[in-house]
């Protein structure tokens, strides 16, 4: 077995985050900056300033921080490197609306420069609502000016606008402040290892690229389910929905792996290319074929699991008379050679039968003409599942001879699961993302023109449902897999959807 190559240390840094005491600062990036310490990827000259909204100690973050970690940890804490790292961490009160305050941050960070550590990333874990008022503001006062000797990188998380004009916008308003390599738009999806293999997997494999295309390949379905419900998201779920939080990011991010062309080589500018290629490729659907392919729900009251859970509508801070989705299935197809007639299936939802992610490929069935005394439903559909969550792993599915005197077959499957070949501590799925930040490498962010062609290719759906408003809008029972209506979509093309609650 060849070795990976040692990462490098990247060089020292200053990693500013606005909203540090939010959930997301909490969940995910603590617990994924300990991990990298850990692991020794943290330059030695390294610090974290936490910028928040109102006054607050350096000695206060570093206790909530702390908190964090100890609630949201993926490993046990060794209590030496989270006391290095949490030491190095310093509190600054900053606000848009306080030009003054800005200033100040600005000062902060020119004292820590003049320490040696003079590279800055700035992670914005903040509503979707500040990431331009805060650019404005860093760009106003120079701190995300590259001078060439020290480099600026600013981060900015999902949802990138609410629609193709807003994203559009939001790119125009950065790009008068940044230069686009020194934007990294993170999508959480793509620091999983399993996401990652989907180009190792296609390109690095021999026998699967030459079968990867409309010759072969029946259709794609792309399925990311949640059991959890809403909860106390309310306010912000409301005002986005399903559509908007999932599918112009994760599970286009998805799709562009699988169905991209293969890249030149593998660096940041080929690879991104090549996704926002296939992307700008969706064909663009008008509002009567938008409404006939797709599916928009909302879950009312019923059990998941052990857990019962009420109407979306009941939930805090949801309007009682809502039209918001909280499942989308649609059909998609791809106008380019590789992909000319084939069909993909996308959905998400909450309060689903169960947490699954996967990417299922379904191959075109061999005929079945010298098996003709086994029974049609005995044999296997060719499926290649890429599993995400909650298992990662690649299971392929295919017909064998079952023991016996007569010719009779049966369907088995070939499993690879990642935790069984290696021995990985388990992560938040940050780790990798942040690392790359820090590095430079921006391979697994999305660029400007892959964010507005994957915007492009949602906004008739999104205009139609609003001018359908209410009408439309299939409900389905808390701890099912999905409306009636969501099966009707991909039935009527003769096909049908994998179990979610399967393995």
């Amino acid at each position: 077995m060849t070795s990976a190559a040692k990462p490098r240390i990247p060089d020292p840094c200053c990693f500013v985050i606005f909203g540090v005491t939010g959930d997301l600062a909490h969940r995910l990036v603590t617990p994924a900056l300990y991990n990298l310490a850990e692991a020794g990827l943290l330059p030695d000259k390294f610090c974290v300033v936490g910028v928040t909204r109102t006054e607050m100690q350096s000695k206060s973050l570093h206790e909530d921080l702390m908190k964090a970690l100890r609630q949201f940890a993926t490993r046990p804490i060794n209590e030496a490197i989270a006391s290095k790292l949490f030491d190095c961490v310093t509190s600054v009160n900053a606000d848009p609306s306080d030009h003054g305050s800005f200033d100040r941050l600005k000062a902060h960070l020119d004292a820590i420069a003049a320490r040696g550590i003079r590279n800055q990333l700035f992670y914005l874990a903040v509503p979707p609502t500040a990431f331009k008022p805060i650019s404005d503001e860093l760009g106003r006062t120079g701190l995300l000016h590259d001078d060439g000797e020290s480099w600026r990188r600013l981060v900015i998380e999902k949802p990138f606008g609410t629609d193709l004009k807003s994203a559009r916008e939001l790119n125009h308003d950065l790009l008068k402040i940044v230069t686009e390599h020194q934007i990294y738009r993170i999508d959480h999806y793509l620091g999983k290892e399993t996401v990652q293999n989907i180009l190792v997997f296609r390109f690095a494999n021999g026998m699967f690229e030459p079968i990867w295309n409309r010759n072969h390949i029946d259709h794609v379905q792309i399925t990311v389910s949640e059991t959890i419900d809403v909860g106390r998201r309310g306010s912000f779920y409301d005002a986005t929905g399903a559509m908007r939080d999932m599918l112009p990011n994760h599970l286009f991010q998805l799709l562009a792996l699988v169905t991209m062309e293969p890249p030149s080589r593998f660096d940041a500018h080929s690879v991104r290319t090549e996704k926002g290629e296939v992307l700008a490729a969706i064909q663009v659907q008008s509002p009567e074929e938008a409404l006939r392919n797709s599916v928009r729900g909302q879950y009312v009251a019923g059990r998941v699991g052990d857990r019962q859970i009420g109407d979306y509508r009941s939930a805090p801070d949801v309007d009682p008379a809502s039209i918001t989705e909280t499942y989308v299935a649609m059909k998609l197809t791809i106008d380019n050679w590789r992909w000319a007639g084939v069909p993909f299936y996308l959905r998400t939802g909450k309060a689903l039968a169960s947490k699954r992610t996967e990417v299922a490929i379904r191959f075109k069935q061999a005929p079945f003409s010298m098996f003709r005394a086994t029974a049609v439903e005995r044999l296997s559909q060719n499926y290649l599942i890429i599993g995400i969550e909650p298992t990662e792993g690649i299971t392929l599915q295919f017909n064998t001879k079952v023991p016996g005197p007569t010719v009779a077959i049966d369907g088995v499957d070939m499993r690879f699961k990642y935790k069984d070949h290696f021995k990985v501590a388990p992560s938040t799925g940050y780790e990798t993302l942040i690392y790359d930040c820090m590095i430079g490498d921006n391979i697994l962010f999305q660029r400007a023109d892959g964010i507005e062609a994957g915007w492009q290719a949602v906004q008739p759906f999104i205009d139609a449902w609003d001018k359908a408003g209410g009408n439309g809008l299939a409900l389905y029972r808390a701890g099912a897999d999905g409306p009636r209506e969501a099966h009707e979509l991909i039935e009527r093309d003769g096909r049908r959807w994998r179990k979610i609650d399967g393995e």
